[in-house]
């Protein structure tokens, strides 16, 4: 009974790692290389202590203008998994998540033309432990995105007219 049930756990965990690697799969090649990017800064931190992987989108915010730029802001979850931190391996099978450690909460937020991060406006990534995350930090993200957008300056709506 005890080696059926530990069998259905282990069949679940697999099962929730693959839907994982699949909803990865399933983002735009762009917002593939935004997640990529957070993960590779979250690999360079020396406070970090381990590897990660895509979870779940949180949300998606897009902005085209005219010449076919985008700006980008993704609210991601990224989950620590059994790996050593700086290993490249990307399938659930090899590197599974782990369960007793926060999830990474990340926001990416850039500019992008034809599928490629522009260096300019400088990508930002800011990535905290879940639990820490504070009301203040998830404003001053959006905030970051708006500035981008005006700074940068991006049409809107308002400054287009009808005739």
């Amino acid at each position: 009974m005890a080696a059926g049930l530990l069998f259905l756990v282990c069949a679940v965990a697999v099962l929730y790692s693959t839907k994982a690697q699949d909803s990865y799969d399933g983002l735009p090649e762009i917002y593939k290389k935004g997640v990529d990017l957070a993960i590779k800064q979250l690999s360079t931190h020396a406070k970090v202590q381990h590897h990660y992987r895509f979870l779940r989108t949180v949300e998606k915010l897009e902005q085209e203008d005219v010449f076919h730029v985008k700006y980008l802001f993704h609210h991601v979850h990224l989950k620590p998994t059994r790996c050593a931190k700086g290993a490249t391996e990307t399938d659930p099978q090899r590197c599974p998540f782990r369960n007793d450690r926060p999830l990474m909460d990340c926001a990416i937020c850039f500019k992008a033309f034809e599928d490629q991060i522009k260096d300019e406006p400088n990508p930002y990534v800011h990535c905290i432990q879940r639990p820490r995350l504070t009301e203040e930090m998830k404003q001053a993200r959006l905030q970051h995105y708006r500035q981008m957008i005006y700074h940068t300056g991006s049409p809107t709506l308002l400054s287009r007219s009808s005739r």
